[in-house]
Protein backbone atom coordinates (compact mmCIF):
# COMPACT_ATOMS: atom_id res chain seq x y z
CA UNK A 1 0.00 0.00 0.00
CA UNK A 2 1.79 3.29 -1.00
CA UNK A 3 1.14 6.47 0.86
CA UNK A 4 1.02 10.24 0.71
CA UNK A 5 1.37 12.87 3.82
CA UNK A 6 -0.50 15.98 2.94
CA UNK A 7 -0.85 18.44 6.29
CA UNK A 8 2.33 18.81 8.50
CA UNK A 9 0.37 21.21 11.20
CA UNK A 10 -0.06 18.71 14.07
CA UNK A 11 2.62 16.67 15.62
CA UNK A 12 0.12 13.57 15.34
CA UNK A 13 1.29 13.09 12.02
CA UNK A 14 4.47 11.68 13.20
CA UNK A 15 3.06 8.49 15.08
CA UNK A 16 0.24 8.21 11.86
CA UNK A 17 3.49 7.77 9.11
CA UNK A 18 5.39 5.65 11.56
CA UNK A 19 2.30 3.59 12.34
CA UNK A 20 1.81 2.97 8.65
CA UNK A 21 5.60 2.23 7.60
CA UNK A 22 5.94 -0.18 10.42
CA UNK A 23 3.07 -2.06 9.17
CA UNK A 24 4.15 -2.67 5.89
CA UNK A 25 3.24 0.53 3.76
CA UNK A 26 5.47 2.74 1.96
CA UNK A 27 4.79 6.47 2.24
CA UNK A 28 6.21 7.74 -1.04
CA UNK A 29 6.15 11.31 -0.44
CA UNK A 30 4.95 14.09 1.61
CA UNK A 31 3.75 18.06 1.19
CA UNK A 32 6.24 20.12 3.47
CA UNK A 33 3.72 23.02 3.36
CA UNK A 34 2.69 23.63 7.28
CA UNK A 35 2.15 26.67 9.34
CA UNK A 36 4.45 25.50 12.03
CA UNK A 37 8.25 25.24 11.04
CA UNK A 38 9.10 22.70 14.42
CA UNK A 39 6.50 20.32 12.86
CA UNK A 40 8.08 20.11 9.48
CA UNK A 41 11.85 19.68 11.75
CA UNK A 42 10.71 16.91 13.29
CA UNK A 43 9.06 15.12 10.61
CA UNK A 44 12.42 15.34 8.08
CA UNK A 45 14.21 14.71 11.46
CA UNK A 46 12.31 11.66 11.94
CA UNK A 47 12.11 10.21 8.30
CA UNK A 48 15.01 11.78 6.43
CA UNK A 49 14.84 9.39 3.47
CA UNK A 50 10.93 10.38 2.14
CA UNK A 51 10.67 12.36 -0.50
CA UNK A 52 8.74 15.87 -0.72
CA UNK A 53 6.57 16.60 -3.42
CA UNK A 54 3.93 19.39 -3.27
CA UNK A 55 -0.03 18.36 -2.30
CA UNK A 56 -0.99 18.85 -6.14
CA UNK A 57 1.67 16.25 -6.97
CA UNK A 58 0.24 13.86 -4.80
CA UNK A 59 -3.41 13.85 -5.31
CA UNK A 60 -2.55 13.55 -8.97
CA UNK A 61 -0.07 10.59 -8.52
CA UNK A 62 -2.71 7.41 -9.69
CA UNK A 63 -0.11 4.68 -7.54
CA UNK A 64 -0.97 6.02 -4.23
CA UNK A 65 -3.53 4.59 -2.63
CA UNK A 66 -4.18 6.42 0.74
CA UNK A 67 -4.07 10.50 1.70
CA UNK A 68 -3.10 11.03 5.84
CA UNK A 69 -3.77 14.23 6.76
CA UNK A 70 -2.68 16.25 10.18
CA UNK A 71 -3.55 19.62 8.81
CA UNK A 72 -5.18 22.53 10.24
CA UNK A 73 -7.89 20.60 11.91
CA UNK A 74 -10.52 23.31 9.86
CA UNK A 75 -9.05 22.63 6.74
CA UNK A 76 -9.01 18.35 7.06
CA UNK A 77 -12.47 17.98 5.66
CA UNK A 78 -11.53 19.95 2.38
CA UNK A 79 -7.97 17.75 1.91
CA UNK A 80 -9.55 14.87 2.32
CA UNK A 81 -13.21 15.45 0.11
CA UNK A 82 -10.05 16.75 -3.01
CA UNK A 83 -8.09 13.13 -2.07
CA UNK A 84 -11.33 10.89 -2.18
CA UNK A 85 -12.13 12.83 -5.65
CA UNK A 86 -9.32 11.59 -6.71
CA UNK A 87 -9.19 8.10 -6.33
CA UNK A 88 -7.60 8.19 -2.30
CA UNK A 89 -8.58 6.61 0.72
CA UNK A 90 -7.89 8.68 4.11
CA UNK A 91 -6.79 9.03 6.84
CA UNK A 92 -7.32 12.22 9.18
CA UNK A 93 -6.00 12.93 12.71
CA UNK A 94 -8.77 13.96 14.65
CA UNK A 95 -11.00 16.07 14.44
CA UNK A 96 -12.05 15.06 11.36
CA UNK A 97 -14.39 18.03 10.70
CA UNK A 98 -14.68 20.81 12.79
CA UNK A 99 -18.51 21.77 11.64
CA UNK A 100 -21.67 20.38 10.68
CA UNK A 101 -21.08 21.46 6.91
CA UNK A 102 -17.71 19.91 6.59
CA UNK A 103 -18.96 16.40 8.18
CA UNK A 104 -22.48 17.05 5.43
CA UNK A 105 -19.37 16.92 2.82
CA UNK A 106 -17.45 14.33 3.70
CA UNK A 107 -20.20 12.39 3.63
CA UNK A 108 -21.05 12.94 0.22
CA UNK A 109 -18.02 12.32 -1.08
CA UNK A 110 -17.44 8.66 0.38
CA UNK A 111 -21.04 8.14 -1.07
CA UNK A 112 -19.88 9.17 -4.39
CA UNK A 113 -17.13 8.10 -4.27
CA UNK A 114 -16.70 4.46 -2.32
CA UNK A 115 -13.49 5.86 -0.76
CA UNK A 116 -12.73 4.97 3.25
CA UNK A 117 -12.96 8.16 5.51
CA UNK A 118 -10.58 6.96 8.42
CA UNK A 119 -10.29 8.97 11.48
CA UNK A 120 -7.11 8.36 13.46
CA UNK A 121 -8.27 8.30 17.34
CA UNK A 122 -4.75 7.84 18.49
CA UNK A 123 -5.98 7.73 22.17
CA UNK A 124 -7.42 4.20 21.24
CA UNK A 125 -5.54 2.92 18.05
CA UNK A 126 -1.92 3.63 19.59
CA UNK A 127 -2.89 2.84 23.18
CA UNK A 128 -2.31 -0.89 23.50
CA UNK A 129 -3.55 -1.13 26.66
CA UNK A 130 -7.08 -0.47 24.84
CA UNK A 131 -6.48 -3.50 23.07
CA UNK A 132 -6.27 -5.44 26.23
CA UNK A 133 -9.35 -3.77 27.69
CA UNK A 134 -11.63 -4.50 24.07
CA UNK A 135 -10.22 -8.63 25.39
CA UNK A 136 -11.44 -8.49 28.96
CA UNK A 137 -14.32 -7.45 27.55
CA UNK A 138 -15.18 -9.35 24.76
CA UNK A 139 -14.33 -12.82 26.95
CA UNK A 140 -17.30 -11.46 29.40
CA UNK A 141 -14.40 -10.96 32.55
CA UNK A 142 -16.78 -7.71 33.59
CA UNK A 143 -20.21 -8.63 32.31
CA UNK A 144 -22.49 -6.41 30.36
CA UNK A 145 -20.84 -3.19 30.36
CA UNK A 146 -23.13 -0.20 31.17
CA UNK A 147 -20.71 2.66 31.56
CA UNK A 148 -17.04 4.27 30.66
CA UNK A 149 -15.84 7.57 32.39
CA UNK A 150 -13.03 8.90 29.77
CA UNK A 151 -10.36 11.55 31.47
CA UNK A 152 -8.26 13.62 28.72
CA UNK A 153 -6.25 16.05 30.39
CA UNK A 154 -3.28 17.19 27.93
CA UNK A 155 -0.47 20.04 29.03
CA UNK A 156 -1.14 23.52 27.73
CA UNK A 157 2.43 23.67 26.50
CA UNK A 158 1.41 27.32 25.51
CA UNK A 159 5.24 28.37 24.42
CA UNK A 160 5.02 25.50 21.03
CA UNK A 161 1.34 25.95 19.91
CA UNK A 162 0.83 27.65 16.73
CA UNK A 163 -1.56 30.49 16.67
CA UNK A 164 -4.11 28.42 15.17
CA UNK A 165 -4.59 26.50 18.33
CA UNK A 166 -6.22 29.14 20.27
CA UNK A 167 -8.75 29.88 17.37
CA UNK A 168 -12.09 28.26 17.95
CA UNK A 169 -12.64 28.80 14.15
CA UNK A 170 -9.55 26.30 13.63
CA UNK A 171 -9.75 23.64 16.06
CA UNK A 172 -13.11 23.45 16.32
CA UNK A 173 -13.90 23.60 20.05
CA UNK A 174 -12.85 21.20 22.81
CA UNK A 175 -15.19 18.64 22.73
CA UNK A 176 -15.12 18.65 18.80
CA UNK A 177 -11.65 18.07 19.30
CA UNK A 178 -10.12 16.29 22.56
CA UNK A 179 -13.72 14.52 23.31
CA UNK A 180 -13.83 13.05 20.01
CA UNK A 181 -11.25 10.80 21.68
CA UNK A 182 -13.83 9.95 24.95
CA UNK A 183 -17.05 9.87 22.08
CA UNK A 184 -14.97 6.97 20.27
CA UNK A 185 -13.87 4.86 23.27
CA UNK A 186 -17.72 5.05 24.68
CA UNK A 187 -19.28 3.57 21.19
CA UNK A 188 -16.13 0.95 20.84
CA UNK A 189 -16.46 -0.46 24.45
CA UNK A 190 -20.48 -0.25 25.21
CA UNK A 191 -21.13 -1.49 21.91
CA UNK A 192 -23.01 1.04 20.97
CA UNK A 193 -24.08 2.08 17.15
CA UNK A 194 -25.10 5.68 18.64
CA UNK A 195 -25.72 7.96 21.06
CA UNK A 196 -27.52 10.62 22.75
CA UNK A 197 -25.93 14.30 24.00
CA UNK A 198 -27.53 14.75 27.43
CA UNK A 199 -25.66 17.51 28.48
CA UNK A 200 -22.06 19.04 28.04
CA UNK A 201 -20.68 22.18 29.11
CA UNK A 202 -17.14 24.08 28.24
CA UNK A 203 -15.29 26.90 30.20
CA UNK A 204 -12.01 29.06 30.24
CA UNK A 205 -10.45 28.20 34.09
CA UNK A 206 -6.71 29.53 33.06
CA UNK A 207 -4.19 31.12 31.57
CA UNK A 208 -5.75 35.05 31.38
CA UNK A 209 -4.12 36.02 27.92
CA UNK A 210 -6.83 33.63 26.69
CA UNK A 211 -10.03 34.47 27.81
CA UNK A 212 -11.79 32.80 24.66
CA UNK A 213 -10.11 29.42 24.97
CA UNK A 214 -11.92 27.12 25.86
CA UNK A 215 -9.20 24.42 28.47
CA UNK A 216 -12.25 22.84 30.07
CA UNK A 217 -15.19 20.22 28.79
CA UNK A 218 -17.50 18.03 30.14
CA UNK A 219 -19.86 15.65 28.34
CA UNK A 220 -22.79 13.29 29.64
CA UNK A 221 -24.10 11.02 26.87
CA UNK A 222 -25.97 8.21 26.66
CA UNK A 223 -27.06 5.38 24.36
CA UNK A 224 -29.49 2.62 24.33
CA UNK A 225 -26.60 -0.13 25.88
CA UNK A 226 -24.95 2.16 28.64
CA UNK A 227 -24.43 5.79 29.76
CA UNK A 228 -20.60 7.99 29.95
CA UNK A 229 -18.92 11.02 31.38
CA UNK A 230 -15.89 12.94 29.57
CA UNK A 231 -13.92 15.60 31.00
CA UNK A 232 -11.15 16.84 28.85
CA UNK A 233 -8.78 20.10 30.02
CA UNK A 234 -5.52 21.18 29.15
CA UNK A 235 -4.60 21.68 32.88
CA UNK A 236 -2.07 18.57 33.08
CA UNK A 237 1.07 19.82 35.46
CA UNK A 238 4.39 20.37 34.54
CA UNK A 239 5.57 17.88 37.42
CA UNK A 240 3.79 14.83 35.39
CA UNK A 241 6.45 13.34 33.49
CA UNK A 242 4.13 12.98 30.52
CA UNK A 243 1.36 14.91 28.58
CA UNK A 244 -1.50 13.68 30.24
CA UNK A 245 -2.56 11.45 32.64
CA UNK A 246 -5.53 9.83 30.23
CA UNK A 247 -7.47 7.08 32.15
CA UNK A 248 -10.63 5.05 31.05
CA UNK A 249 -12.77 3.67 33.48
CA UNK A 250 -15.48 0.66 32.19
CA UNK A 251 -17.93 -0.29 34.38
CA UNK A 252 -19.97 -3.67 33.84
CA UNK A 253 -22.35 -5.95 35.88
CA UNK A 254 -19.64 -8.04 37.04
CA UNK A 255 -16.44 -5.81 37.36
CA UNK A 256 -14.26 -3.06 36.21
CA UNK A 257 -11.49 -2.55 34.14
CA UNK A 258 -9.11 0.89 34.79
CA UNK A 259 -6.66 1.80 32.12
CA UNK A 260 -4.35 4.44 33.14
CA UNK A 261 -2.35 4.45 29.69
CA UNK A 262 0.16 7.09 29.76
CA UNK A 263 1.46 6.85 33.29
CA UNK A 264 0.55 5.04 36.71
CA UNK A 265 1.30 8.23 39.00
CA UNK A 266 3.71 7.57 41.85
CA UNK A 267 3.51 3.97 41.06
CA UNK A 268 4.34 1.51 38.73
CA UNK A 269 6.91 2.76 36.01
CA UNK A 270 5.92 2.79 32.27
CA UNK A 271 3.24 2.40 29.81
CA UNK A 272 -0.23 1.22 29.42
CA UNK A 273 -1.60 -0.22 33.02
CA UNK A 274 -4.86 -2.32 32.69
CA UNK A 275 -6.35 -2.76 36.34
CA UNK A 276 -8.97 -5.36 36.54
CA UNK A 277 -11.85 -5.76 39.44
CA UNK A 278 -13.77 -9.04 38.98
CA UNK A 279 -14.95 -11.77 41.04
CA UNK A 280 -11.81 -13.80 41.44
CA UNK A 281 -9.91 -10.67 42.63
CA UNK A 282 -8.15 -7.22 41.34
CA UNK A 283 -5.08 -8.04 39.16
CA UNK A 284 -2.69 -5.50 37.13
CA UNK A 285 -1.87 -6.22 33.93
CA UNK A 286 0.63 -4.78 31.80
CA UNK A 287 -0.57 -4.33 28.01
CA UNK A 288 2.83 -1.77 27.19
CA UNK A 289 3.96 -4.92 24.92
CA UNK A 290 0.55 -5.69 22.97
CA UNK A 291 0.48 -5.08 19.60
CA UNK A 292 -1.37 -2.52 18.20
CA UNK A 293 -3.77 -3.30 15.23
CA UNK A 294 -4.82 0.01 13.34
CA UNK A 295 -2.72 1.18 10.94
CA UNK A 296 -2.48 -3.54 9.85
CA UNK A 297 -6.18 -3.60 9.62
CA UNK A 298 -6.21 -0.04 7.87
CA UNK A 299 -3.86 -1.16 5.39
CA UNK A 300 -6.16 -4.21 4.89
CA UNK A 301 -9.18 -2.99 4.98
CA UNK A 302 -8.00 -0.79 1.48
CA UNK A 303 -7.37 -3.69 -0.58
CA UNK A 304 -9.92 -5.98 0.42
CA UNK A 305 -12.67 -2.74 0.89
CA UNK A 306 -13.19 -4.16 4.61
CA UNK A 307 -14.08 -2.26 7.40
CA UNK A 308 -11.67 -3.94 10.26
CA UNK A 309 -9.72 -0.93 11.24
CA UNK A 310 -13.34 1.08 11.93
CA UNK A 311 -16.34 1.30 9.98
CA UNK A 312 -17.55 3.90 8.35
CA UNK A 313 -20.73 4.35 10.22
CA UNK A 314 -18.38 5.08 13.42
CA UNK A 315 -16.14 7.32 12.08
CA UNK A 316 -19.22 9.61 11.43
CA UNK A 317 -21.13 8.82 14.56
CA UNK A 318 -18.13 10.00 16.85
CA UNK A 319 -17.77 13.58 14.46
CA UNK A 320 -21.27 13.90 14.80
CA UNK A 321 -21.63 13.33 18.54
CA UNK A 322 -18.61 15.33 18.85
CA UNK A 323 -20.02 18.31 17.20
CA UNK A 324 -23.96 18.01 18.47
CA UNK A 325 -21.59 18.03 22.52
CA UNK A 326 -19.92 20.90 21.22
CA UNK A 327 -23.41 22.94 19.49
CA UNK A 328 -25.21 22.83 22.79
CA UNK A 329 -22.27 23.15 25.42
CA UNK A 330 -22.91 25.19 28.20
CA UNK A 331 -20.09 28.45 28.85
CA UNK A 332 -18.24 27.26 32.46
CA UNK A 333 -18.77 29.19 34.53
CA UNK A 334 -21.81 30.49 33.98
CA UNK A 335 -21.70 33.69 32.38
CA UNK A 336 -22.33 35.14 28.92
CA UNK A 337 -20.44 33.11 26.22
CA UNK A 338 -17.46 34.67 24.38
CA UNK A 339 -17.66 35.93 21.01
Amino acid sequence: MRFAAIGLDHRHVYHMVGGLLEAGAQCVGFDPATSDERVLAGFRERFPALPERSAERLIEDPSIDLVLCAAIPSERAAIAIRAMRAGKDVMVDKPGVTDFDQLAAVERAVAETGRIFSVCFSERFIVPSTIIAGKLIADGAIGRVVQTIGLGPHRFNRAIRPGWFFDKRHYGGILTDIASHQIDQFLHFTGSDDAGIVASGVGHFGDPDFPDFEDFGEVLLRSDRAGGYIRVDWFTADGLPTWGDGRLAILGTEGTIELRKYVDVAGRPGTDHVFLVDRAGTRHIDASQEPLTYFRDLIADIGARGETAMSQRHAFTVCRLALEAQAKAAWLPARPQPG
